[in-house]
C-alpha cells in the first residue's frame, strides 16, 4: 500500500473570520505531520494536503468540525513519495483568483453535470466546450473538441470571454440567443467561478463538470473516455491519467512547466535549468542559480538526503490556484 494520502479540497462559504483560523490550522497540520497548502479567504477554503492517512483524516475532521465546513468534500489519491515538503496556510483575497468583483458561486454557479453524463453533453452540436485551465495545463491533455483560451492565468479568462462574445467570436449570440456553454477544470473550483461569471454576462445555459477532470478520470473507464492525454496536477506527481495513476511528465524546475520524454531529448533541455518552453528566457544570473541548485540536489541525492529547496512555484500550490 502507498504511504502518503493526498486530499484535494475546496468549498465556497462565508468565512469572515478567516484570518483567525490561520495560525491554529497551521499548528494542527504540523502536529499531524501533514504538508501541503491551504488557502483561506472570506469566500472559503481551497487546498491540497498530504501525509500519513491518520494525520490527513484528522485535519479533514478538524475542518469539518466547523459547522460552516461540515459539508466539505475532498478527493483522495495515494502515492509512494511525499507530494509536498512544507505546510503553509495562506490568507488570500480569493481562494481562486478570477479578479472580478461580485462573483458568488454559492448563488450564481452553473449546473453540475456528473462525470457519467458529461460525454453526452459535450457531444451535443450546439454546446461550446471550454477548458478553463491555463495553457501549460491544456498542452498535456484536454477533452476532445475543447477550446483552449490559451491563458497564462485564470484571471485572464474574463477578457477572453469578452473577446469571444464579439461578432465572429465563438461565444457571440446568434439571433439574439447566446450559446450553451460547458466548462471544466482540474477539480471543479475554477468552474464554479467561471460559470458564475458567465451567468453575469447573460449566458443562461451554463454547465460544469462536477468534481472536475480528476473525478472524471476516476469514474469513467478509458474505453468510454473523451479525455485525451494526461491531467496536470499541482504536486510532485506532475500529471495523472485514468484512475488517477501517476502520469509520464516531470517538471521543469526553471519555468515550472511539465516536460515530456521528448522534451528531455531536446538540446534545449538541461535538467533543473531549462526546457524547450523556457530556454533563452532567463538571465545569466538566474541560470547560474539554477545550476548551483541542481548541483546541490545531486549532492543531496548522493548522500541519500532530501533536498528541500526543490518544490517551489506551481507544484507547491494547491490544485487550480496557479496564476
Amino acid at each position: 500500500m502507498s504511504d502518503y494520502l493526498t486530499a484535494a479540497l475546496y468549498k465556497f462559504v462565508d468565512l469572515p473570520d478567516f484570518a483567525e483560523l490561520c495560525a491554529p490550522l497551521q499548528a494542527f497540520c504540523e502536529s499531524q505531520a501533514v504538508k501541503g497548502t491551504l488557502l483561506l479567504a472570506t469566500e472559503g477554503i481551497n487546498g491540497t494536503i498530504a501525509g500519513p492517512e491518520a494525520g490527513v483524516r484528522a485535519v479533514l475532521a478538524r475542518l469539518r468540525s466547523d459547522p460552516r465546513l461540515a459539508g466539505l468534500a475532498h478527493k483522495e489519491s495515494w502515492s509512494q513519495k511525499a507530494p509536498f515538503y512544507r505546510m503553509k496556510v495562506r490568507l488570500k483575497r480569493e481562494i481562486v483568483t478570477l479578479g472580478v468583483d461580485g462573483i458568488n458561486p454559492n448563488r450564481m454557479a452553473g449546473r453540475y453535470v456528473k462525470p457519467e453524463q458529461w460525454n453526452a453533453l459535450i457531444r451535443e452540436p450546439d454546446v461550446v466546450l471550454i477548458d478553463t485551465r491555463n495553457d501549460y495545463e491544456v498542452r498535456i491533455g484536454t477533452f476532445e473538441g475543447a477550446i483552449n483560451p490559451k491563458t497564462d492565468s485564470f484571471s485572464q479568462l474574463p477578457a477572453w470571454v469578452e473577446r469571444e462574445m464579439q461578432p465572429g467570436g465563438r461565444l457571440h449570440a446568434q439571433d439574439g440567443k447566446k450559446p450553451r456553454v460547458a466548462m471544466f477544470c482540474t477539480g471543479g473550483i475554477r468552474c464554479e467561478k467561471s460559470t458564475a461569471f458567465m451567468r453575469t454576462r447573460g449566458f443562461d445555459e451554463v454547465f460544469h463538470l462536477e468534481g472536475g477532470i480528476l473525478k472524471y478520470l476516476e469514474t469513467v473507464t478509458p474505453e468510454q473516455s473523451s479525455w485525451q492525454g494526461e491531467c496536470f496536477v499541482f504536486d510532485e506527481r506532475v500529471s495523472v491519467g485514468h484512475d488517477l495513476q501517476p502520469g509520464h511528465y516531470d517538471l521543469c524546475r526553471s519555468c515550472r512547466d511539465p516536460v515530456s520524454a521528448e522534451d528531455k531529448r531536446s538540446p534545449l533541455y538541461v535538467e533543473g535549468v531549462s526546457c524547450p518552453n523556457c530556454h533563452g528566457t532567463k538571465t545569466e544570473e538566474q541560470m547560474q542559480g539554477f545550476l548551483e541548485r541542481q548541483r546541490q540536489i545531486a549532492l543531496a541525492k548522493a548522500r541519500n538526503e532530501r533536498h528541500i529547496g526543490v518544490p517551489r512555484g506551481r507544484a507547491a500550490l494547491p490544485p487550480h490556484e496557479a496564476s
